[in-house]
């Protein structure tokens, strides 16, 4: 098990709740600049899951297109449904980031004044 997927399943759960913007400006001082690192994070966090998910599905993939192989696999369902149950991606940005645990840097603009 990936070392994300074991923090998702630890610690955050399926509940989106509302967020106080105060707290998410004093991270940057900028509340669009926090919510675009935030979005960037929960890009970061889906390429990763559906890595994962991809590299998993890919084990039960067949690449003849027989019809008579086509049926249902409980592993494959059980993987996809325990993806499908996983906070999203921009619910765990979020904890991460009002948690500190983002990194991230901003560009001087005055290097190009």
């Amino acid at each position: 098990m990936s070392k994300l997927r074991r923090q998702l399943s630890s610690n955050t759960s399926n509940v989106a709740e509302a967020k106080n913007l105060l707290e998410i400006k004093g991270r940057t001082g900028n509340l669009y600049e926090s919510i675009a690192v935030i979005a960037k994070r929960a890009n970061q966090i889906n390429i990763v899951l559906k890595e994962e998910l991809h590299n998993k599905l890919e084990e039960f993939a067949t690449h003849t297109d027989s019809l008579e192989e086509i049926h249902e696999n409980k592993e494959q369902i059980e993987i996809s449904r325990a993806y499908e149950r996983m906070p999203n991606p921009a619910l765990l940005a979020t904890q991460e980031f009002m948690e500190d645990k983002v990194y991230y840097r901003k560009n001087d603009d005055k290097l190009f004044s």
